[in-house]
């Protein structure tokens, strides 16, 4: 059973064909991650506005991304959207439009928090000086805010490598997709199959999420001490 499980896994092309998938869960995870931190921090920057109606407005629109499943987001842009106005998006393009919209959303939230956690004095001291708006923000609280959003941006960026599995709902070939062609292809040939599939699938999310996982960890306990 042993030596039957490990040939599913080095028979033919099975690795190269999961690392493949696993680039593709990488890629789609890396360049939400890069555009929704821009975004993010943008909105979290507009968020610490006095505005009402500003603050309201961001704060419905992460409310609308923590609120309705993330697999809702995409059925109804690759499905509904697509269909309503008759164009054509690929699995993978949908999922980075949704993947960035979403660690917007929840980006704009850790560095709202950062910034407004900061001492007030922090402002006061910097209005002293006659520091601009914008110069407030560039050389005090901006600087002093990603210590305290970094921990939290990591974990984000954790779990939006790990929600990517969804994007098999809507076609995309990703790692778990085809560890699942595989295993349809070999399952009555080895019956035990999906085990070391989706072993090995587990193994590979274990390697890309734990690390960022470990450094989260360590610059939360190195700036809280």
């Amino acid at each position: 059973m042993l030596n039957s499980g490990i040939s599913v896994l080095v028979e033919g092309i099975n690795l190269q064909r999961l690392l493949a998938g696993l680039f593709v869960t990488a890629r789609i995870a890396l360049i939400s991650i890069v555009i929704g931190s821009v975004l993010g921090i943008m909105l979290g920057l507009i968020r610490t506005s006095k505005s009402k109606v500003v603050r309201f407005i961001c704060r419905f629109y992460l409310e609308v991304f923590r609120i309705i499943p993330i697999l809702v987001w995409m059925f109804i842009v690759y499905f509904g959207v697509t269909n309503m106005f008759n164009i054509h998006l690929s699995g993978e393009l949908v999922a980075l439009i949704i993947f960035s919209l979403w660690g917007a959303a929840e980006m704009s939230d850790i560095v709202r928090g950062a910034i407004e956690s900061l001492p007030k004095h922090q402002i006061e001291s910097g209005r002293a000086l006659g520091l601009s708006f914008w110069g407030l923000y560039r050389y005090i609280l901006i600087p002093q805010a990603i210590r305290r959003l970094l921990p939290g941006a990591i974990n984000l960026s954790t779990r939006m490598v790990k929600t990517t599995s969804l994007v098999v709902m809507i076609g995309v070939i990703d790692v778990v997709k085809v560890g699942q062609q595989i295993i349809e292809r070999s399952i009555l040939k080895t019956p035990t199959a999906s085990f070391w599939i989706y072993g090995l699938i587990f193994i590979l999310y274990f390697i890309v999420c734990y690390p960022l996982a470990k450094l989260s960890k360590i610059l939360e306990t190195k700036w809280e001490s």
